[in-house]
């Protein structure tokens, strides 16, 4: 094990439990006790439980913040999708991904720590990161084997495992300015964690793979003529965006989940898939050569560099006011 990280992926072998949502009172409970990188939120009206993303100190994928989001699905879970809210119990019918930090959703995996296990030959430490990332992204692909809906919001860059967590939910849904794609290939690797599986059932492999060995970055726009993306939206309104798209999807939210079923079960992503790939990417990543480890150095620069902008700019925009027109496209519009 490379050095300094023993103790942490020691820590991962320990079991997690569940948060047993039913035994919560208020939402801001569980948000200060139990998470540092993670914030829910909670709206009873449409029963839309919100994961926002607040990335430290990278905006990246970090081991703490993958446990996090693991103990976030493990308490949807264990309550079968029950919350318990202001002395009512509460139906979570939509479970949204999106970030805290302006201009940035993620900027995918923690390339610090693959340098740092390529370097010393771990293998086993890019093993556990990538069974951790799968752990995530599978229970959420399949909405958690419950009658809820999970949507992406990705309002700027989602690169990498970034643009793969936004991958693995039923509905993408994106602003203008977002920006997507897999830099992977630039350090002479490919996305590990689900990509290829989430993005060949939505668009095949053809469209797949071109957009995994390009390199490039795609706009949202780009992203939805592709069908990659289901809801493009101005700058500011995403939030707005997602609530019409939940208000269309409720009048017959059964049929619709009935469909969402049949589309994971007729082509399913399995445990076994997501375990094959992660195993073939640690053996690649184990084959990259020192002008490989060079370039993903200058990748690791540029996370800390948008750290520093990102967290220097000014807070989120927030909700957006009711009286201001939402031009999205997608999702029947």
């Amino acid at each position: 094990m490379a050095p300094g990280l023993s103790a942490f992926f020691g820590e991962l072998e320990k079991p997690i439990l569940g948060v047993n949502m039913n035994a919560i009172a208020d939402i801001r409970y569980l948000t200060h006790a139990q998470f540092e990188q993670l914030e829910p939120r909670f709206d009873s009206e449409y029963g839309v439980y919100w994961a926002q993303l607040n990335m430290r100190p990278y905006p990246s994928f970090n081991p703490q913040l993958l446990i996090e989001v693991r103990q976030f699905i493990d308490g949807i879970i264990s309550s079968q999708g029950k919350l318990a809210r202001e002395g009512r119990i509460c139906d979570i019918n939509y479970v949204v991904l999106s970030s805290k930090i302006p201009g940035i959703f993620s900027l995918g995996g923690d390339l610090a720590l693959f340098r740092n296990a390529i370097v010393h030959k771990d293998r086993e430490q890019l093993l556990k990161y990538g069974h951790l990332c799968i752990d995530d992204l599978l229970p959420w692909h399949r909405n958690f084997d419950l009658p809820i809906t999970t949507i992406s919001l990705v309002q700027g860059a989602a690169l990498g495992g970034g643009f793969e967590g936004a991958l693995s939910s039923t509905v993408l849904i994106a602003e203008e300015s977002a920006r997507m794609g897999f830099p992977e290939i630039l350090f002479n690797l490919f996305p590990g964690m689900g990509a290829y599986s989430f993005l060949s059932r939505k668009v095949g492999r053809r469209v797949t793979e071109e957009v995994i060995t390009s390199g490039n970055t795609y706009s949202a726009r780009q992203l939805f003529d592709m069908g990659v993306v289901d809801v493009v939206t101005p700058d500011g309104t995403g939030e707005a965006a997602v609530y019409s798209y939940v208000r269309k999807h409720a009048k017959n939210a059964n049929g619709r989940r009935g469909l969402e079923q049949v589309r994971r079960d007729l082509e399913p992503v399995t445990r076994g898939e997501l375990s094959r790939i992660v195993e073939i990417w640690v053996d690649a990543a184990m084959r990259v050569e020192d002008r490989d480890l060079r370039m993903m150095e200058r990748l690791v620069r540029a996370q800390a560099r948008n750290a520093v902008e990102s967290l220097g700019a000014s807070e989120p925009v927030g909700d957006v006011p009711s009286t201001q027109k939402l031009e999205a496209v997608g999702a029947g519009d």
